[in-house]
């Protein structure tokens, strides 16, 4: 009898054990959580959205990481994050393997950038073509020298491949040729930044914001769309007037038709109010 009433008793918590579980995942449930997840150029723009929503909706909590734009889109594809921050447009093989998953990725463009050209504030150079800025990053030029500047080698910065700002560079600044065998891959935008503060003769490409935020530790490059043309510095001006010719769109990707708390996202980054944080943070509004 007493054993009986000891199984019972044993049955009885069990039950209340998971009772109190089941209501503990029910109320987690109702907590609106989504992740943010991709270019590391959006990193800081996409906290700042976060931060100011979560302000606005305590209930909701949104963690942001990046990794690089083709991360956040693997992440997307593998249901691993609700919205893919990119640097890049999705390419043609990542929508074909969403299709063969099902998943159908919408494309939101929520601000634009400029890529701006970064040396040490001791190195003479000030101004640069696109064609010149190429042949560095193919390898072409490897002397300062050849540019204008003193007989020293130039170090070259690049992000690393999974990075949309290594696509779009590649593709709007070398013409879709490689990069040279000698770039030091690095993998971060604060890790240039930091690299060519400490390095007198190296050179990287950063976004905007991260130029703005490096303040006097790295100098930004007038660029010249050809010989003749007028060397343009870039800024939020001249990025949203088109004269700044290293530029491009930022996106969020999300699987299929926004809605719920993700929606409620995507209209707040769309909003006065999210653009202006946009703004704020160095980077170019859509609206």
């Amino acid at each position: 009898m007493k054993t009986t009433l000891k199984i019972f008793t044993i049955g009885l918590l069990a039950a209340s054990l998971f009772s109190a579980c089941s209501k503990s995942n029910n109320t987690e449930s109702e907590t609106n959580y989504i992740t943010v997840k991709g270019s590391d150029t959006m990193v800081h723009l996409a906290s700042s959205w976060a931060e100011s929503y979560m302000s606005k909706h305590p209930d909701t909590d949104i963690s942001v990481t990046g990794g690089g734009s083709g991360t956040g889109i693997a992440a997307l594809l593998n249901g691993t994050t609700d919205i893919c921050i990119a640097s890049r447009s999705i390419k043609d093989k990542e929508v074909k393997l969403a299709e063969e998953k099902g998943i159908q990725p919408t494309e939101i463009v929520t601000s634009r950038d400029g890529i701006a050209v970064v040396v040490n504030p001791g190195n003479p150079v000030d101004v640069l073509t696109i064609e010149q800025i190429g042949k560095i990053y193919i390898g072409a030029y490897t002397n300062w020298n050849q540019l204008g500047g003193p007989d020293n080698k130039i170090v070259v910065l690049s992000r690393e491949s999974s990075s949309g700002t290594y696509v779009f560079f590649q593709k709007r600044v070398m013409n879709s040729r490689d990069y040279t065998e000698d770039a030091l891959l690095m993998p971060s935008t604060s890790a240039i930044i930091q690299s060519v503060s400490q390095d007198k003769w190296a050179v990287g490409y950063v976004g905007l914001g991260y130029a703005f935020g490096a303040k006097d530790k790295v100098k930004m490059l007038q660029v010249k769309e050809s010989a003749d043309a007028a060397a343009i510095i870039p800024s939020v001006a001249t990025v949203q007037s088109g004269e700044y010719a290293i530029a491009r769109p930022l996106h969020f990707y999300i699987s299929g038709t926004p809605s719920g708390t993700v929606k409620s996202m995507v209209d707040f980054v769309l909003s006065e109010e999210g653009q202006k944080i946009v703004l704020e943070t160095g980077y170019v509004p859509v609206n």
